[in-house]
């Protein structure tokens, strides 16, 4: 079992138990050990994961975090613990405080669902005061996932993460600037615009007005985006479709026999595509309950499909999203009437 499925484990238990767990002991012995456990450290081995562990602070003597995680009889990782109905933003300070003495170079706040990783990359031995890592358990991403691996056991290299953490933090804070210039633009982000498209000056009342131009078109820019991601998506998918049914199809050819009439088919079909690619690139192959005319002998680039197995014929055209739709025959020469799709079917293999 990998690390993502040992994460999705978590998830679901913290899901499932959250509302039973009434404190900050149980929220870590059913959520933050079996993470640590994920990660490959032995939360049992208590020179590897020290539990309570002592950090003096100025004057005050016998402060305790939660877990330091040791390598090399030094500890690296310093882990604060919450409740987890706990707001971490009222605790990160608890954790700066520990880390400003402590020689570890990573610090993790967690209330058990929401994990924070800190370091010292704007100031050295002082805790930045924003996370480099931060996620939910619930909903983590693969990409945060990738980065969490660096903290496995089996792969932890200090001076590695920190060389990649500085770009993290840096990507995460535009990251959540950017989500909020989108949601409710700034003056000054509006006016990089409006200055850049307006021909006059950019007034208050101007400014208001493209305020709203402005939320308004990112939205529908990203929609636009999303949008194309899917019709890219469900071309592919349209794909597979079209090349799986033909396999299977195709896979028992025993039981296909190839008659006259699709033979014939055949030929009408080449005839009349022969006026937009040569007649050598027309291939077809017969299957169980279709004949199937392709282009290139490529699955994928079906022509046109002949139902020719009933007492009813049909054939099947294609669009541009390789969409079938079948039209009945009364006769071998009503193929003809479909030129004009066949040649759109072939152009569009060859755009």
């Amino acid at each position: 079992m990998d690390l993502k499925d040992h994460l999705k484990l978590i998830a679901d238990r913290a899901t499932k138990l959250k509302e039973q767990i009434q404190t900050e002991e149980a929220t870590k012995n059913a959520f933050i050990m079996p993470f640590l456990q994920s990660l490959g450290y032995d939360v049992f081995n208590p020179i590897e994961v020290v539990p309570e562990f002592v950090a003096d602070i100025g004057i005050k003597k016998g402060e305790k975090i939660d877990y330091a995680i040791f390598k090399d009889g030094k500890p690296t990782i310093l882990i604060e613990c919450k409740h987890w109905a706990q707001n971490l933003n009222l605790h990160d300070g608890q954790l700066l405080r520990y880390f400003h003495v402590s020689k570890a170079k990573f610090g993790i706040l967690t209330n058990g669902i929401n994990y924070r990783f800190y370091s010292d990359l704007v100031e050295p031995n002082k805790m930045d005061e924003k996370p480099f890592l931060e996620f939910n358990i619930t909903d983590i991403k693969d990409n945060q996932i990738e980065e969490l691996k660096k903290f496995h056991k089996a792969n932890f290299d200090a001076e590695s993460i920190l060389n990649s953490a500085s770009e993290l933090k840096f990507m995460n804070e535009l990251k959540h600037l950017l989500q909020q210039e989108l949601s409710n633009p700034s003056p000054e982000f509006v006016k990089h615009f409006a200055k850049q498209v307006y021909p006059g000056m950019v007034t208050a009342k101007i400014l208001d007005q493209f305020t709203e131009l402005t939320k308004k078109s990112t939205q529908q820019y990203i929609s636009d985006l999303i949008t194309e991601r899917l019709k890219t998506a469900l071309s592919k998918e349209d794909d597979k479709n079209v090349e799986n049914s033909i396999t299977e199809e195709t896979s028992d050819n025993s039981k296909t026999e190839t008659t006259e009439e699709e033979l014939e088919g055949f030929m009408i079909v080449k005839t009349i595509c022969r006026q937009k690619t040569p007649i050598t690139r027309i291939t077809y192959r017969d299957a169980q309950s279709y004949f199937a005319i392709l282009l290139d002998d490529n699955n994928r680039k079906p022509i046109c499909r002949l139902y020719f197995n009933s007492a009813k014929k049909y054939i099947g055209l294609f669009d541009e999203q390789k969409k079938e739709t079948k039209i009945e025959l009364t006769s071998l020469d009503d193929i003809f009437n479909h030129q004009k799709t066949l040649f759109l079917t072939v152009e569009n293999y060859e755009k």
